[in-house]
């Protein structure tokens, strides 16, 4: 079992950045793939990065590329997602994941979720 705990989401105005962090507990973090997530009122839920096991591999949804870096530390137990420029449309719930799959994008490969942290940007 694992658990996630998302931090750092607020209140940021257009152009502005914000560094979310997500804090797994137990000892095997470095055994799951991570992956960032967010979901806007009356939409799904989408992709908006993953990193594999180790770090060497990343990918992102178009929306953020060149604006969102993911990363991870395994000693730290812990999975950041670094936005820039901000948008009033990035504005939404933000939830990180981890699957035992070696690397995914897709939700449902996902087996354990946080709670979410809001993410607003005004314009």
């Amino acid at each position: 079992q694992v658990q996630l705990v998302e931090s750092g989401g607020g209140l940021v105005q257009a152009g502005g950045s914000l560094r979310l962090s997500c804090t797994a507990s137990g000892r095997t973090f470095s055994s799951y793939a991570m992956g960032w997530f967010r979901q806007a009122p009356g939409k799904e839920r989408e992709f908006v990065a993953a990193i594999t096991r180790s770090g060497s591999g990343t990918d992102y949804a178009d929306s953020g590329k060149g604006r969102f870096t993911i990363s991870r530390d395994n000693a730290k137990n812990t999975v950041y997602l670094q936005m820039n420029s901000l948008k009033p449309e990035d504005t939404a719930v933000y939830y990180c994941a981890a699957s035992r799959l070696v690397f995914t994008t897709t939700h449902h490969e996902y087996d354990y979720w946080g709670q979410g942290t809001q993410v607003t940007v005004s314009s």
